[in-house]
């Protein structure tokens, strides 16, 4: 679904802001221009393109030197031995980000692409803890996973499983890749050239991997790894005897039979490290992203490159995410958020928006985190949009930008998930038309059509109040201070208007806090949520109430009072 030829205008006339934009992606991409014309380019020749792109004659310069009009490839993997998870989403992300900015430095002129590879020919060593018929997947362990029977029963292959699950949510949320089988690529041929040179020069692979490796793999170890003509497995035998003529090993089989067997057209597969070498040499990657629990194998994957006769990748790494009990997101135990998941609670931007904070900090990757992720990143579309309208300039820097790749939308959500979840709760709403009847009275005209975002984001805060938050509510009683000061607050707000707006009803709030002495004034608000909502934090209660209706509010602070919440 790649399509490297086609521009998109509003990634041009960036390039003056992009040379100084300081969000990481662009100090990636600057990165990745200065490679591209390093390696395309005589000295001379790099000057003038840099000099032609510095003025935003990108265009000019991909027409003066031809090589330019090759694609910058951006790649990332995917282990397709278990199921999707948010680390596999962020790596294809992540990328994407450093590839839009990159499009925006160079005018949109030179052409890129993001390679989506998954290594589905790799032997499947471990079981997954989160799929059925376990069994089965014993049966067929140590065999390629796209020769693995799928658990589920819906796919030819265990692999044809996982990467229709990675395809379906990356083409749900509009990423342009170019999807492609380790499988597929071994038996294309694809591979055949750097696999025979690989054979060639074997005892300098070996150079590099050896001194990798403890003593008693290092007796056995060979950068192929047979796939059995008997049983089918890709196994981990030494290459006894090699023919650089023939192109072909020797290995014993699983029976002790000695066999020999082409290196190409997928009758061996590369163990890992020589396997990203090969993918980078073979599809001529320019920048691949990877978690910092990979570094030492990236630094490995560089130096096989360089025997290759290639140049390796720029490399950014980020930091791993982690569950709620700080464990490391695995795919085989099932542990963190699956994209499913966040997509029950939340929406695809939040997710896009979590992958782009601080990716060299490692952060929780669980329920409790989407909330705050949905509410910064709208609060960061909004800020998009007012200097958008007020200086008519696109702010590069800002996370929405990043987000929808160059292209926010021109409206978010005026209401916040936080506040939406309150509202749900004071509401006990179970249905979108429940929670459209409250918005619609303070918000007259707004409905799904107009407010797009706001219709996603209330059915995605009845999903999230329904699983988390109404199994762990704990109404309390208040103490005798927070009793007087809710009994001032009740008077005061009889005494309001019944359509007072949200800033009339919060300074009310805000007196009766202050009068009745609550130090820190944050200490009045907790005590309103544990005691009105259950919880321990909410919204601008201004803004709840009315929305929630000055009447309907009242009446929570009385049923309070009397101690019907704390009882129920």
């Amino acid at each position: 679904m790649s399509d490297t030829s086609i521009q998109n205008p509003s990634l041009r006339g960036l390039s003056a802001q992009a040379r100084e934009a300081k969000s990481w992606p662009f100090e990636q991409a600057r990165i990745l221009l200065d490679r591209t014309l390093k390696l395309r380019l005589s000295d001379g020749e790099r000057d003038l393109a840099a000099s032609l792109i510095a003025q935003g004659k990108a265009d000019e310069a991909v027409s003066t030197f031809p090589v330019l009009a090759q694609p910058v490839v951006f790649q990332c993997g995917f282990g397709a031995s278990g199921l999707p998870h948010m680390g596999t989403f962020g790596e294809a992300a992540r990328p994407t980000m450093v590839r839009t900015a990159f499009r925006a430095l160079t005018e949109d002129a030179i052409p890129t692409k993001l390679i989506v590879f998954s290594d589905d020919m790799d032997g499947l060593r471990k079981i997954p803890d989160n799929v059925p018929n376990r069994e089965m997947l014993e049966e067929d362990r140590d065999k390629p996973v796209s020769a693995v029977r799928d658990p589920f029963g819906e796919y030819e292959s265990f692999a044809a499983h996982n990467n229709a699950r990675l395809r379906a949510f990356l083409d749900g949320f509009g990423f342009d890749y170019e999807f492609m089988s380790s499988t597929q690529t071994y038996k294309s041929g694809r591979f055949d050239e750097v696999l025979l040179k690989i054979l060639a020069r074997f005892d300098a692979v070996q150079g590099v991997m050896l001194p990798t490796l403890g003593e008693e793999r290092r007796a056995t170890y060979s950068p192929f790894l047979p796939v059995s003509p008997k049983s089918g497995r890709v196994l981990q035998a030494p290459t006894v005897g090699r023919d650089v003529e023939k192109g072909t090993i020797t290995f014993p089989d699983e029976d002790g039979t000695l066999t020999e067997v082409p290196v190409t057209g997928g009758h061996v597969k590369l163990q890992w490290r020589p396997d990203w070498a090969a993918r980078w040499y073979a599809l001529g990657v320019d920048f691949e992203a990877s978690g910092k629990d990979l570094v030492d194998s990236v630094r490995v994957s560089n130096k096989l490159v360089k025997v290759l006769g290639g140049t390796p990748p720029e490399a950014f790494h980020f930091e791993l995410f982690m569950d709620e009990n700080n464990q490391k997101i695995s795919k085989s135990k099932g542990n963190g958020l699956t994209m499913e998941e966040w997509l029950r609670y939340g929406a695809p931007e939040s997710l896009a928006y979590y992958m782009y904070q601080s990716p060299k900090s490692a952060k929780r990757l669980y329920f409790d985190v989407i909330p705050k992720a949905t509410d910064e990143y709208l609060q960061q579309l909004e800020a998009f949009n007012k200097a958008r309208a007020t200086s008519n300039a696109t702010a590069i820097d800002n996370p929405a930008w990043h987000v929808h790749r160059g292209a926010p939308p021109e409206k978010g959500s005026p209401l916040s998930f936080s506040l939406l979840l309150n509202l749900v709760s004071a509401a006990d709403a179970s249905t979108k038309d429940i929670l459209w009847g409250f918005v619609s009275r303070y918000m007259p005209g707004a409905d799904a059509q107009t407010e797009p975002m706001l219709d996603r984001l209330i059915g995605y805060a009845i999903n999230y109040y329904e699983d988390f938050v109404k199994p762990s509510k704990k109404f309390r009683a208040p103490d005798d201070k927070e009793r007087a000061a809710m009994e001032d607050l009740l008077a005061r707000f009889k005494a309001l208007p019944a359509d007072a707006d949200a800033e009339t009803i919060q300074n009310e709030v805000f007196e009766v806090g202050k009068t009745a002495g609550f130090e820190p004034l944050r200490a009045w608000f907790q005590a309103l949520y544990e005691v009105l909502l259950g919880q321990s934090q909410g919204p601008r209660f201004g803004s709840f109430a009315a929305i929630f209706g000055l009447e309907r509010t009242i009446a929570l602070i009385e049923q309070a009072l009397a101690g019907e919440l704390a009882a129920a």
